[in-house]
């Protein structure tokens, strides 16, 4: 038996895109209207601070923090898949890497 994990960027957020204190990005999921409600949850100053703290742990390993919540979900021998959304044919690319 395995999971099909939803969502292991939390909806973006684990890519480090939204900073805390700061707007979210224009043309991010967390600025239209039907990305707003599944991401809100998320949009709090200190757990954007708390992602913010994976950045050099994703560098070390030559990874992009979107690349390290993908792998770090995948590595789970109790994980079969992950469905990941991608808006742009780029985010498809970073992904798979």
């Amino acid at each position: 038996m395995g999971q099909i994990v939803w969502s292991p960027m939390a909806q973006g957020v684990l890519t480090g895109k939204y900073k805390p204190g700061q707007p979210a990005p224009e043309g991010s999921r967390a600025t239209s209207e039907a990305g707003k409600g599944f991401v809100e949850r998320w949009m709090r100053d200190d757990l954007l601070a708390a992602v913010q703290d994976l950045a050099p742990i994703a560098a070390d390993h030559g990874l992009t923090m979107g690349q390290l919540a993908l792998a770090w979900v995948l590595q789970n021998d109790n994980v079969s898949s992950a469905i990941m959304g991608a808006t742009r044919p780029e985010q498809v690319f970073d992904n798979v890497k």
